[in-house]
């Protein structure tokens, strides 16, 4: 990804690295969800809520099977199907998302649906923390409580930095989680670079039947590279030529 933000000189790549080890582990060793099962409608399902990380998607998806590697690299190229935000014609996306907000209420539709049809798949949903700001996803949130829709899980990227400003001068998780809470959700934390721990929690979800369940994951913006960790210019930013070489030596790539 270091390469292909240089290479483009597109942006997110700090909320790409918070969120990456939440997608390796759901994809490896969590969902029910392969390039063989992808056309089946009784499956898992993932949707990408904070769709400016779709870059880390696709290299989840390349390297589970979705994707070849020249799809991959052909990432911010003329004809390319790979978009800064994901879209519903790459194999193994389920939504376009994009604008934020909007990613809760598909996943809980698709719970929904999923639930009522006696089909045993579960919806994950990754969620920036900036996003819960949104009106439209504490209703989501409302609506899937009151459905109990325990085959939802929603994960919230908490990397602590939105667009402009740290998260806790807007609006702190804290509010977050309780407004959840109050709308019937099961709620707990977990450290998003942590494959124990993540798979634990989220083996154990739903953590009480009948609710849907909330994993707050606390992340660090720009995880594995020094000059970009919980910096909020790599909110925007993309690495220069100089800076490649080190970024990725400091990820144990090789160069």
């Amino acid at each position: 990804m270091v390469r292909l933000h240089n290479r483009t000189h597109t942006s997110h790549i700090g909320s790409e690295f918070s969120s990456l080890d939440i997608m390796v582990e759901l994809y490896f060793d969590v969902m029910d969800i392969t390039p063989q099962n992808f056309s089946s409608l009784d499956r898992d399902y993932f949707i990408i809520s904070k769709g400016h990380a779709a870059p880390a998607l696709y290299d989840v998806l390349f390297r589970r099977g979705f994707i070849t590697k020249d799809a991959f690299e052909s990432y911010g190229k003329e004809g390319s199907q790979l978009a800064e935000h994901p879209k519903r014609e790459v194999f193994g996306v389920d939504t376009a998302t994009g604008s934020l907000g909007h990613g809760l209420s598909i996943a809980a539709g698709m719970a929904y649906s999923l639930k009522y049809s006696n089909m045993k798949g579960k919806v994950y949903c990754l969620l920036s923390d900036g996003e819960c700001q949104e009106g439209s996803t504490i209703e989501a949130a409302n609506f899937a409580g009151r459905m109990k829709l325990d085959n939802l899980i929603a994960v919230i990227d908490n990397n602590r930095l939105q667009g402009y400003e740290r998260t806790s001068n807007i609006q702190n998780i804290a509010s977050v989680k309780n407004k959840f809470e109050a709308s019937s959700w099961s709620v707990s934390e977990m450290n998003g670079h942590d494959f124990q721990d993540m798979r634990s929690k989220f083996l154990n979800t739903p953590f009480k039947t009948g609710e849907p369940s909330l994993l707050i994951a606390n992340t660090l913006k720009g995880k594995g590279v020094l000059e970009m960790e919980d910096k909020l210019e790599w909110h925007y930013k993309s690495p220069s030529d100089v800076e490649v070489e080190n970024f990725i030596k400091q990820l144990g790539g090789s160069t």
